[in-house]
């Protein structure tokens, strides 16, 4: 599915409406250029999921915690170089649980998923572009 958002409301209604279809352990790649909404994309999974935070970066603390209907995990792995560093921050425990975990520059980790939401922004010329694929391995 590709969807046009031209301001950061468009952002949060396409991830709000995407949300309805997550479910218990799913889990959801976001990918694009920096400031292209990745963070915003997750405000609008945030809102969707009753949470009690709205989502900010988690660029120097590498995994929020956003407790809501179903708990999100969301992380920024921008700063990781390797997979191995992906262990320092217990990533398997967050992976295989009940929440739904929304990975920002997950090319680090798509090792060790089998299946999720490939979420990627780009920018256009008025606005953004949001292309959202399922993925299984």
């Amino acid at each position: 599915m590709i969807y046009n958002s031209f301001n950061s409301e468009d952002t949060i209604k396409t991830a709000y409406d995407f949300a309805k279809s997550l479910k218990n352990g799913d889990i959801v790649c976001l990918t694009g250029d920096l400031g292209a909404g990745k963070t915003t994309f997750t405000k609008g999974i945030a809102k969707a999921l009753n949470s009690v935070f709205e989502p900010v970066s988690p660029t120097f603390n590498i995994v929020n915690e956003y407790p809501g209907d179903i708990d999100i995990y969301h992380f920024d792995l921008y700063r990781l170089e390797s997979e191995q560093d992906l262990y320092s921050v217990d990533i398997d425990n967050y992976l295989f649980s009940d929440g739904i975990c929304i990975i920002e520059w997950p090319e680090i980790a798509f090792s060790l998923i089998d299946e999720y939401y490939l979420v990627h922004l780009s920018y256009e010329d008025n606005g953004r572009k949001i292309e959202i694929k399922k993925v299984t391995k």
